[in-house]
């Protein structure tokens, strides 16, 4: 279905829809109003010219019949033959009749009494000439009463609104990545603005300088949390890599080195899915054309060390490949999230990433969700409580977002105590066959 027109359009449909059904109306009226005065008033004239000829008659039994410029009268005393009359007036009945007398329509009124029969013959033509002039000139003043009215409305209906569309013109045209605010302001806006123009035009400018304050905040943000945030993650890293080397380390330092550098890994991963949806754009994150394959690996192998001391064998299967144009960093964190959730719920058993023509599973034996616990998945902060060496309750989350935002969908089942299923399918994809060329290359 089409959007509806501009005002300014309605407006002018309306009036044209008024119009037309004021003309029709008028032209419908002005017909009856003539037809009224032919039918009705002449007929009743004529009814009335009959009784008064019949009045004088009986005073004076020699009066003559009417005869005047528009109507004619023929009377037949007692039995007289009719072989007198005009031959298109002899067979006709008593009441009214319309008959043709030279191309020319005339109305006939037969009527008997007991001392004959009495028709009247009137002429229409002249009554047709003054209905239609003086119907066509009534007519005509009625409609170039209603037409400049309209015209004058129509006028002031467009002179009234044509702040409200150059206002909608600066919107329309505005750019929110480079905005100009100043088009905004009331005294910029072409026309003669009225009070409730400015109003609104003062409220579009307040909102969109807060708006604009707000993506000027956002940038800020991205950008200094991104330095940082990051800098320090590193410094950890790199300093429980250093520790993790130390032989004289006992095992239980060894272990919290251990987990030092697993967290310090999953916060950097947070930071960067927080700082991606916390863009108001996709601007900042370079798009390329890449193998799916290379960086499920990396990121298959970036999990492994969440398995330590954990009968769990995390594997790669291929079905198929493909290429993408996108950002690989955001499929990153999507699938190191998924990653991660299943290392975190999977005590034992196995981990399984399947590469398919268009799609990436993860699949595991862990403890697996209840059907209350799939309808809150996507929830934020929420958390499994059977396993306390579970994530922060915002994994799957963040990836149910991404997959929304870059519309690659996301599909999750689980079965409470077997383990659970993600995919996410890309619908852009390029299948990947064997001899074909690899991405991104000319051939």
């Amino acid at each position: 279905m089409g959007r509806p027109g501009s005002v300014r359009r309605k407006i002018w449909t309306v009036f044209v829809l008024q119009l037309a059904a004021i003309t029709f109306a008028t032209l419908v009226g002005v017909y009856g109003a003539a037809m009224i005065v032919e039918d009705l008033l002449i007929k009743r004239a004529l009814k009335d010219e009959a009784a008064h000829y019949f009045e004088r008659l009986r005073k004076d039994p020699a009066a003559q019949a009417p005869d005047t410029y528009n109507m004619s009268g023929y009377w037949l005393a007692g039995a007289a033959p009719r072989e007198a009359l005009p031959p298109n007036l002899r067979a006709l009945e008593p009441g009214y009749h319309r008959v043709d007398h030279d191309g020319k329509d005339e109305l006939v009124y037969v009527t008997q009494a007991q001392a004959g029969t009495l028709m009247l013959v009137f002429k229409q033509e002249q009554v047709h000439r003054l209905a239609f002039l003086f119907g066509f000139v009534s007519l005509t003043v009625v409609l170039l009463i209603v037409y400049l009215t309209t015209w004058l409305t129509y006028r002031a209906s467009r002179r009234a609104l044509s702040p409200i569309v150059a206002l909608a013109s600066v919107v329309r045209d505005w750019d929110p990545k480079s905005p100009n605010l100043d088009a905004l302001e009331p005294d910029n806006l072409p026309g003669e603005g009225d009070r409730d123009v400015e109003v609104l035009a003062g409220a579009l400018y307040g909102f969109a300088t807060r708006i604009e304050e707000f993506v000027e905040r956002e940038r800020n943000f991205t950008r200094d949390a991104s330095h940082e945030l990051r800098s320090p993650l590193t410094v950890i890293k790199v300093a429980s890599d250093v520790l993790e080397d130390e032989e004289e380390l006992s095992a239980f330092a060894r272990r919290s080195v251990r987990r030092i550098r697993t967290a310090a890994r999953d916060m950097e991963a947070l930071i960067e899915a927080l700082l991606i949806l916390a863009r108001e754009s996709d601007t900042g994150l370079p798009e390329e054309n890449f193998q799916i394959d290379d960086l499920v690996v990396d990121e298959t192998e970036r999990v492994r060390p969440l398995l330590d001391n954990k009968p769990v064998q995390l594997s790669l299967q291929r079905e198929g490949s493909f290429c993408l144009h996108a950002s690989p960093r955001v499929l990153s964190v999507m699938l190191g999230n998924l990653l991660r959730n299943a290392c975190h719920y999977t005590e034992e058993g196995r981990i399984v990433v399947t590469i398919g023509e268009d799609f990436v599973r993860v699949e595991d034996t862990g403890v697996g969700m209840s059907d209350d616990d799939l309808a809150r998945v996507f929830t934020s902060n929420f958390r499994a409580e059977r396993n306390p060496r579970g994530g922060h309750g915002v994994g799957l989350t963040i990836v149910k977002r991404l997959s929304d935002r870059f519309a690659w969908p996301l599909e999750l089942r689980s079965v409470l105590g077997k383990g659970t299923v993600a995919s996410i399918q890309f619908p852009s994809a390029t299948r990947v066959q064997d001899g074909t060329i690899p991405c991104g290359d000319d051939a």
